[in-house]
């Protein structure tokens, strides 16, 4: 399984992006997608995940986004997407795709994509 990540760029706080994650390989809509993010300095962190629709379709979120990102899936795209809304400086960061063995969220990640760097400032 590959995962490309893309839709990173420079945003205003309080702007949106929305970053793309191209799942190919595989049986793409068999697996969870999940979302981290590392900023400089820190540990990658998790921030999001969305279960297939094979197992129930769920989506999870860490509390530092929760109601301000939107994780979705188009499985026939086989593209899993991240709306990001009220982006903070904090949100800066490379954001990586990645895909756990298992179709719901909590498996190991086995697969991971590049990153896209995500910059929030003014």
């Amino acid at each position: 399984v590959q995962l490309q990540a893309s839709g990173g760029g420079l945003v205003q706080p309080g702007g949106s992006l929305k970053l793309s994650c191209a799942v190919s390989g595989g049986t793409p809509d068999f697996h969870a997608v999940g979302w981290f993010r590392q900023a400089p300095g820190k540990e990658r962190e998790w921030i999001s995940c969305i279960s297939s629709r094979t197992y129930d379709g769920t989506s999870y979120y860490s509390d530092s986004v929760k109601g301000r990102f939107t994780i979705s899936r188009d499985d026939a795209k086989n593209t899993v997407y991240l709306q990001m809304k009220s982006l903070r400086s904090e949100d800066t960061a490379v954001y990586y795709c990645a895909a756990p063995t298992t179709n719901y969220c909590g498996g190991r990640y086995g697969y991971w994509g590049q990153g896209t760097q995500v910059t929030v400032s003014s």
